[in-house]
């Protein structure tokens, strides 16, 4: 073997139950007496109950997803104002990626306390939108200090987001097993996370009250995610950046739609990693794995139910065309790109 992986430094902590403790300990050990909590709209409850016992600062609720520039500008300008020395950020990616990108230009440390499976708490992965584009980089700086994973925060979680932000959780091991710095122990982290997020999906789609197919859950988004960050961007997170930028498309349900359509073109071009995905999900082929686990969780399954004007298709080729890895397995074509939009914004059968 032959290869360098890059492992990120990051205190991660599982607490069933316990996130208010599991909080204030991670606050407390890092120093912090000026707390500045990004916070979603549906987490508003949850950040006060985080919130006793902190010194917080602010409590700022402007969360938009993609992370507009402006929104971005408003939030770091309220971190200076009020003197901030910690971010806690409780909530989904946008509330995740908000936080970043306040870290990103102060290099506040961040506490993630996750509501879904994202991921995006365990990667170093920025993301800002402005007009019609996404820019996407990595840095340091992004990645939280700490992440409180509290299965018990998801037994509310809609059944909808459970599919889609699980199917979110899942492109993350998907891209890894391909990514353009992809090596041995991205692939055997993300082959852990697929089978940990296959189980944990249909638990908690079928038990949503219980906790143990939430913990799964994040256990396999966690894993997902790590891998993903060392692995990097593969082509369907290039193609779900050019999308939720061109359309404002919801992020998750983004990457539902337009997954089975990227893994049917890529499988046929990496055998092994299509062994590994298939094992993974317990399927005779990847496709089928991935195929059946959609239809159980109700996916989504359009990009035209998503808002996405069917004109679009076209207009999104060319920006895809140009982000395409170069270590795609598959070569890509205008023409190819142009069927792999058009069966995902149709909803067809992936081809």
């Amino acid at each position: 073997m032959r290869f360098v992986h890059r492992t990120l430094a990051q205190r991660v902590v599982f607490a069933p139950g316990e996130a208010v403790r599991a909080v204030t300990e991670e606050v407390t050990r890092l120093g912090a007496r000026r707390v500045m909590i990004i916070v979603s709209p549906s987490s508003a409850a949850l950040a006060d109950a985080l919130s006793h016992g902190l010194g917080v600062a602010h409590i700022h609720r402007e969360v938009v997803r993609h992370v507009p520039v402006a929104v971005a500008e408003r939030a770091r300008e309220a971190a200076q104002t009020c003197d901030a020395d910690l971010l806690l950020c409780v909530g989904g990616g946008a509330a995740t990626g908000l936080a970043k990108a306040v870290a990103l230009t102060s290099g506040l440390p961040v506490v993630a306390v996750p509501t879904t499976y994202a991921g995006s708490e365990a990667t170093d992965v920025w993301g800002l939108s402005e007009g019609t584009e996404k820019t996407t980089g990595t840095d340091s700086r992004a990645l939280p200090a700490t992440v409180v994973y509290d299965a018990s925060l998801l037994l509310t979680l809609p059944g909808r987001l459970v599919a889609a932000s699980g199917l979110n959780a899942l492109a993350h091991g998907i891209d890894a097993m391909w990514g353009p710095r992809a090596d041995p122990i991205d692939r055997a982290l993300a082959g852990e996370g697929l089978r940990a997020l296959r189980d944990g999906l249909l638990e908690a789609s079928a038990h949503p009250r219980r906790q143990h197919g939430h913990e799964q859950t994040l256990y396999g988004a966690y894993l997902a995610a790590v891998a993903f960050a060392s692995a990097g961007s593969g082509l369907h997170h290039k193609i779900c950046h050019v999308l939720g930028g061109m359309f404002d498309l919801p992020h998750a349900a983004t990457h539902a739609v337009v997954l089975p359509h990227v893994l049917a073109l890529n499988a046929p071009h990496a055998p092994q990693a299509e062994r590994r995905i298939a094992e993974a999900l317990d399927a005779a082929t990847a496709n089928e794995g991935l195929g059946d686990l959609c239809a159980r969780l109700g996916a989504p399954a359009s990009l035209r139910d998503l808002g996405m004007p069917r004109d679009g298709v076209l207009q999104a080729v060319e920006p895809v065309l140009a982000a395409v890895p170069a270590a795609n397995p598959a070569p890509l074509t205008a023409a190819r790109v142009t069927a792999l939009l058009s069966a995902a914004w149709e909803g067809g059968t992936p081809r």
